[in-house]
């Protein structure tokens, strides 16, 4: 397995070892990182720990891992320390104030909350400036991970964090703008919200909701194609046109197809026909 260390970031703490924790510690772990744990549940943790130690012996990655009982010697010689505890915004914030202030100065702390944005932290903190939402998936099947600011990250903080996710091999999906939800539960949400509407309507059985999502996605990876590859193909008046149909229809101001869309068509923009759409492409 290769080992790229960030030059920024050699000791990770994390602070929960549940579902989520025990993902970043042993990627981390594999990927050469020392790991600092507090958990205040032990049941399975010390065999985990155990196990993972045996792991890296075998294959030869020289790394620490300890495991704490209380934050203070967790987090006292970190530099990047992610907090994976239950979607609770207060006690997130407790934990982030209890970080802040033992932690060093340089450390940056991270959330791996799924719906949280960091904005909503930040203030349980005085390094606001050192702070993110870093929100994985899964580690090892979907090995990507939202990465977002807060109101005052600054951009040295960001780019430190893009870089340890790309030195474990996940790939950063880059928040430029807070977005609740982040990018690809955002995506998710809006395809399971549309499959229960069809379903507690009486339009269609669940299975065929099913048998149409598969069909859809064995083309789309058969073609690599994401969904703006996707637009440019059906042609942006024409995908213009689909979303106008559909807010006439309802009359929802949610419906309506953003103004840069339009934008686009009134230019001339409409993806593969016209060589250049959300992508350019070279029609020579």
């Amino acid at each position: 397995m290769r080992i790229n260390i960030s030059e920024e970031i050699s000791i990770i703490s994390v602070i929960g070892a549940g579902y989520m924790g025990r993902q970043i510690i042993e990627k981390s772990a594999l990927y050469g990182y020392n790991i600092n744990v507090f958990d205040e549940n032990l049941e399975g943790l010390k065999e985990f720990l155990g196990d993972l130690k045996k792991k890296t012996e075998e294959k030869n990655i020289k790394v620490d891992i300890n495991l704490f009982t209380n934050i203070s010697e967790a987090v006292k010689n970190s530099d990047l320390i992610i907090e994976a505890i239950p979607e609770k915004l207060e006690l997130k914030k407790v934990i982030f104030s209890q970080i802040d202030k033992l932690a060093p100065p340089n450390a940056i702390i991270a959330t791996n909350s799924s719906s949280i944005p960091i904005s909503k932290l930040e203030d349980a903190v005085e390094r606001k400036d050192k702070v993110l939402n870093i929100h994985f998936y899964n580690l090892f099947t979907m090995p990507m991970a939202d990465i977002m600011r807060g109101t005052q990250t600054s951009n040295e903080t960001f780019q430190k964090g893009k870089n340890w996710l790309e030195s474990i091999e996940i790939v950063p999906l880059e928040v430029k703008k807070e977005c609740y939800g982040f990018v690809f539960n955002r995506i998710w949400r809006a395809i399971k919200k549309e499959c229960l509407k069809i379903w507690a309507g009486g339009h269609a059985d669940v299975e065929t909701v099913d048998k149409a999502w598969q069909i859809f996605c064995q083309y789309f990876l058969k073609n690599k194609y994401g969904p703006f590859q996707f637009m440019d193909r059906i042609g942006l008046d024409v995908v213009y046109d689909i979303e106008m149909s559909y807010f006439k229809n309802t009359g929802l101001p949610d419906d309506k197809p953003p103004d840069l869309l339009k934008d686009a068509v009134e230019r001339g923009e409409l993806g593969v026909k016209t060589g250049k759409g959300f992508y350019n492409y070279d029609t020579r």
